[in-house]
C-alpha cells in the first residue's frame, strides 16, 4: 500500500503547493456515460450489487484511468452506504433512485439508531480501497468520500430523494433536538466511515453536502456546517507519512464559503453556479478550490468543451490551490471524447 506514489498533483493542489499541471478528476467519472460501466453494472445484477463487491468497485473506479489521464482515482461507492448499514433497507428503484424501507421520523426510531463499525458493516468498502490501492500501485492517489450529516438525514427521514424536503424541514422546525440527535449520531458514523477508509489506504477525503443548499444560512450552519466541521475535527490527518486533505462540497453553499473555509478543511468543492475567481477572492489563501466546469458543457462540441474549460482556468488565476472538476457529478448522456477533451485541455493550461 505504500508504494510510491507518481503523480501527486491532487494532494499537492488540495495543500495548495505548487504543481507543474492543474490537476483534474471529475465527480461520478466512475458512471453510466461509460459503456464499460454499465457493462459491469450489468453482471454485478444490481448497483448495490455493484457496491459490495469489492472486486467490482475497483474495476469500476480503475475503467476512466483506462480512458482519460485523469488526476486521480475516486472510491466507487454510494453516498448512502451509512444508512444503509445502520439498517434502514437501502434499495434503488428505476426512474425514482434510492428508497429506505426503514425510514426514521421518530424521536424513538432515531434513539435506536447507532453508529455501524465501517470494518464490520461496511467492511465491503473498506476491502474495495485496499483492493484499488493495490491495483493502482501508485499511478494516481485514491479518493474517499462519504455523504454529509445533514445529506444523510435528508434520505433516512424522508426515505428518499425529495424536493420538498417536507418531512426532514418539519422534523427541523418542529423538533430541532431530535434532529440534532441524528445528525449527532450521523457525525459520530461518518467521522469513523471515513478514517477507516483512511486507514485503508484514502490519501483524500470529501464529503458530499448534496442537500446543504436546501437550508437558510442560519439553519445550514446550525445543522449542516457544524456537523461537517466537528467531522474535520475528527479525522486522521496524516498517513503514510502525507497530509490528508479533506474537502467539503455542498451543492449551491457558495454563499457561504467563507464560513466553509474556517471549518478546518483544506479544500472546498464549488458548484458552476460561484465564479471560482470571485470565490477565490473571498477566501484567500486559506483554502484550495476544486471545480467548478458547468457538467451541461459537456453537451456541447469538444471546441466549446476546451473552451470553457479554459474560461474557469483563467478565473482562477495564477497560483497553487486549484483542482478542476465539474460543478456536479459528470451526467449520464455524455459522449466519452467530450471528457477527454475536458482532460485535455485543463492539462494544457490557458
Amino acid at each position: 500500500m505504500t508504494s510510491t506514489l507518481r503523480n501527486d498533483r491532487l494532494l499537492r493542489a488540495l495543500l495548495r503547493q505548487p504543481v507543474d499541471a492543474t490537476p483534474v478528476w471529475i465527480m461520478r467519472q466512475a458512471g453510466r456515460y461509460l459503456p464499460e460501466y454499465r457493462a459491469t453494472r450489468e453482471r454485478a445484477g444490481s448497483f448495490m450489487n455493484l457496491c459490495r463487491t469489492p472486486e467490482l468497485a475497483c474495476e469500476v473506479t480503475l475503467q476512466p484511468l483506462e480512458r482519460f489521464p485523469l488526476d486521480a482515482a475516486i472510491l466507487f461507492s454510494d453516498i448512502l452506504t451509512v444508512p444503509d448499514a445502520m439498517g434502514l433497507g437501502l434499495h434503488f428503484v428505476e426512474g425514482e433512485g434510492p428508497r429506505f424501507e426503514h425510514p426514521v421520523r421518530t424521536p424513538a426510531e432515531i434513539a435506536a439508531l447507532a453508529a455501524p463499525d465501517p470494518e464490520l458493516e461496511l467492511g465491503y468498502v473498506t476491502d474495495a480501497v485496499r483492493l484499488i490501492r493495490r491495483e493502482l500501485d501508485g499511478r494516481v492517489p485514491l479518493i474517499g468520500f462519504s455523504g454529509s450529516p445533514w445529506t444523510l438525514a435528508t434520505y433516512m427521514v424522508e426515505g428518499g430523494s425529495s424536493k420538498e424536503f417536507a418531512r426532514v424541514k418539519g422534523l427541523l422546525y418542529d423538533d430541532p433536538a431530535t434532529l440534532h440527535r441524528l445528525l449527532g449520531v450521523l457525525s459520530d458514523a461518518v467521522a469513523a466511515y471515513l478514517n477507516a477508509q483512511i486507514a485503508a489506504g484514502a490519501q483524500a477525503v470529501m464529503i458530499f453536502d448534496t442537500w446543504g443548499g436546501s437550508l437558510t444560512p442560519a439553519g445550514y450552519r446550525e445543522f449542516s456546517l457544524v456537523y461537517m466541521q466537528r467531522i474535520v475535527e475528527s479525522l486522521q490527518r496524516e498517513s503514510e507519512g502525507r497530509r490528508v486533505p479533506v474537502t467539503l462540497f455542498t451543492k449551491g453553499g457558495g454563499q457561504w464559503l467563507e464560513h466553509m473555509a474556517a471549518s478546518g478543511c483544506d479544500a472546498l468543492g464549488l458548484d458552476w453556479t460561484t465564479d471560482i475567481g470571485d470565490a477565490r477572492r473571498r477566501v484567500g489563501d486559506r483554502v484550495a478550490l476544486q471545480g467548478n466546469l458547468d457538467p451541461a458543457v459537456l453537451y456541447a462540441s469538444n471546441e466549446r468543451v476546451a473552451e470553457e474549460t479554459r474560461k474557469v482556468l483563467e478565473s482562477f488565476g495564477d497560483g497553487p490551490g486549484h483542482v478542476f472538476n465539474l460543478g456536479h457529478g459528470i451526467h449520464p448522456a455524455i459522449d466519452p471524447e467530450r471528457v477527454a477533451a475536458l482532460v485535455e485541455a485543463v492539462h494544457a493550461g490557458i
